[in-house]
């Protein structure tokens, strides 16, 4: 991986932004967007979008979407002892949550260090443990001896808590380690995908951008999507990979290639979809892996508005997402952007019209 793009990796991972507190990444693609497109447009809940118009006015609208938010939580209330509890803003495992460093950001944007409270073995001892541990009983600590103390800093409840980790190479260089791949994966590949565009005819308007509040129930994909009314809806995201034992049927393996999501909860990819995105995989070398979800993106959202909106996931695999570290495959990362390029590059009104109607 070239430099440039690690540190756009680096940069973007490392921004702070839990849902419905998008604004570091907001600004981040604000600035960035604004030179590759026609212009720059924000939905009502603060989703971002560039917009690269194509001459004719009846041209197929195609949109690309990724989300700014990231897993984090809210401060739910102040211990008269300066602790803070909290609510979970997107799935946590409980378990990863102890121990660990966060950042709380005030309304004021004053970021103040937090550290997970956790239970020492030594004050275990002769006890039955830790049972059925809930996210409400996690207490967070700022090192702060009074509520008073916490409040003078400018801590109030409804102020947001967000992991604080440095994103780096694994050793052998073929795997990062970072926090909010998820889905700051899906950013990175927006902004690469419309520089590498930048100089080429496109036979659509093309509205590529990120969506808040995904990790909180698809709430921005409802809202973009209704503002900008596309006949095509991609969304790019991560997923969990399923590969750490021994299974070889396992599915979202690192180093194998981008996932053809063909089904979760929320969106089965229609017959006509998974067809074209595989030929265009093929006709490319482009690994593919199918992928099978408990869990939904913004293509789950996004293919019931309007009149119905043919949509599909552009995505990868990572270990252990929505915590502290997660761990992805540069391999991966290039076969996701390549099939994005190439189904950029080949949608025209014929074929979006077959989507559709086939």
């Amino acid at each position: 991986m070239e430099e440039r793009l690690f540190q756009r990796i680096k940069t973007l991972t490392e921004l702070q932004a839990p849902s419905g507190c998008e604004d570091e990444v907001r600004e981040y693609l604000r600035k960035e967007l604004t030179p590759l497109v026609d212009r720059v447009e924000l939905d009502g809940l603060g989703g971002i979008f560039g917009i690269r118009e194509h001459k004719e006015s009846d041209a197929p609208r195609v949109m690309v979407a990724a989300h700014m938010d990231e897993v984090g939580f809210m401060v739910s209330r102040i211990e008269e002892n300066g602790m803070f509890h909290v609510v979970a803003l997107g799935g946590w495992n409980p378990y990863v949550v102890s121990a660990q460093r966060f950042t709380l950001i005030t309304r004021t944007g004053e970021k103040i260090p937090v550290v997970s409270g956790s239970v020492p073995p030594h004050l275990l001892r002769g006890t039955n443990g830790q049972q059925a541990l809930k996210i409400e009983d996690v207490l967070f600590d700022a090192g702060f001896y009074s509520k008073e103390e916490a409040e003078s800093f400018g801590v109030r409840m409804g102020d947001y808590i967000v992991p604080q980790t440095e994103t780096i190479y694994t050793a052998n260089k073929k795997n990062i380690i970072s926090k909010a791949w998820d889905n700051r994966y899906g950013v990175t590949m927006v902004l690469e995908a419309l520089e590498t565009l930048k100089n080429e005819q496109l036979n659509h308007t093309l509205i590529a951008g990120a969506n808040v509040q995904e990790e909180v129930g698809l709430r921005g994909a409802q809202v973009s999507t209704t503002k900008f009314a596309p006949d095509l809806f991609f969304a790019v995201d991560a997923s969990p990979a399923n590969d750490t034992d021994k299974d070889p049927l396992a599915q979202g393996r690192l180093g194998q290639g981008t996932l053809m999501r063909i089904f979760d909860p929320g969106h089965i990819m229609l017959k006509r979809m998974r067809e074209f995105l595989l030929d265009t995989a093929q006709t490319h070398n482009i690994p593919v892996q199918y992928y099978v979800s408990k869990g939904g993106t913004d293509a789950g959202a996004a293919h019931l508005k309007g009149n119905g909106i043919p949509s599909a996931v552009i995505g990868v695999p990572a270990r252990y997402i929505h915590s502290h570290e997660t761990m992805f495959a540069i391999a991966d990362f290039e076969a996701a952007q390549e099939l994005l390029l190439q189904v950029l590059r080949s949608l025209d009104k014929s074929t979006v019209q077959t989507l559709i109607y086939g």
